[in-house]
C-alpha cells in the first residue's frame, strides 16, 4: 500500500486541520533488497521522496487512534519515486496520479527494525537520505502534520488494513530529481537502512 504524501494542513488560525491524503501503490512497485532502480523511458523527471515506512502486523478496520499502536511493531525508511512530469500532466487534467506514483519499482523499501530497538518512540525518529554522499533530505517524525497513529486510524476508516500492508508516511523538504548513476542511501536513527542505485 502506498502512503500519504501529505498528512494534514494548518488552518488560518494555526490549528491543525487533519486531512490526510493517501494513494495506493501495487505490489509490483516494491523494490527490495537494495535492488537497482532502472530509469523508465516514459518519464523525463523522476524524483525521490524519502519517508518513514510502517508495516501493519494484523488485520484492522475502523481502528481508534488510541489503539493504532497495537497494529505495528517495526519501521524502516523507503523512497517514494514519483514521475513528476506525469504527475503534473495528471494534475492539469484533473486526473488520478496512478501512473506517476504506481509504476514498477517506484516504492523502494529498506530493512525493517523493531521499534523496541530505538530509545525514542515512533513520533521522535530521525531519518535522512543522501544522494551521492550528500545529505538531500533530513526529517524527524515529530514534525509530521499528523501522527502515524492518526494516519492508521484515518486510513482504516475507508479500507481494511491487512497484515503486511505498508504505509509510507510522508516526506520532508528536499525532494529532488535523480539521474542515471546516482546512489541513494537512507538512514534511520543512525542505522543504514537502504541503498538504491539508479541505472
Amino acid at each position: 500500500m502506498g502512503g500519504t504524501s501529505s498528512c494534514g494542513a494548518r488552518g488560518a488560525d494555526g490549528a491543525s486541520q487533519y486531512c490526510p491524503y493517501f494513494f495506493l501503490k501495487p505490489d509490483s512497485a516494491l523494490l527490495l533488497k537494495n535492488q537497482p532502480f532502472f530509469y523508465p523511458e516514459f518519464s523525463q523527471r523522476i524524483e525521490y521522496e524519502t519517508e518513514l515506512v510502517v508495516r501493519i502486523d494484523k488485520v484492522g478496520k475502523s481502528i481508534e487512534e488510541r489503539f493504532a499502536h497495537k497494529y505495528y511493531s517495526s519501521v524502516t525508511v523507503g523512497i517514494d519515486f514519483t514521475a513528476r512530469d506525469l504527475q503534473q500532466q495528471a494534475k492539469q487534467k484533473g486526473m488520478p496520479w496512478t501512473l506517476s506514483k504506481g509504476f514498477d519499482g517506484s516504492a523502494v523499501l529498506g530493512d525493517f527494525i523493531p521499534l523496541s530497538e530505538f530509545e525514542n518512540d515512533i513520533q521522535n525518529l530521525s531519518f535522512s537520505l543522501t544522494r551521492n554522499g550528500e545529505v538531500v533530505q533530513h526529517g524527524n517524525t515529530r514534525d509530521m502534520l499528523c501522527s502515524v497513529d492518526r494516519m492508521i486510524s484515518y486510513i482504516s476508516d475507508f479500507m481494511l488494513l491487512r497484515t503486511g500492508d505498508l504505509i509510507y508516511t510522508g516526506t520532508p523538504a528536499g525532494v529532488g530529481p535523480v539521474a542515471i548513476g546516482d546512489i541513494l542511501e537512507g538512514t534511520l536513527e543512525g542505522h543504514h537502512i537502504l541503498t538504491c542505485r539508479i541505472k
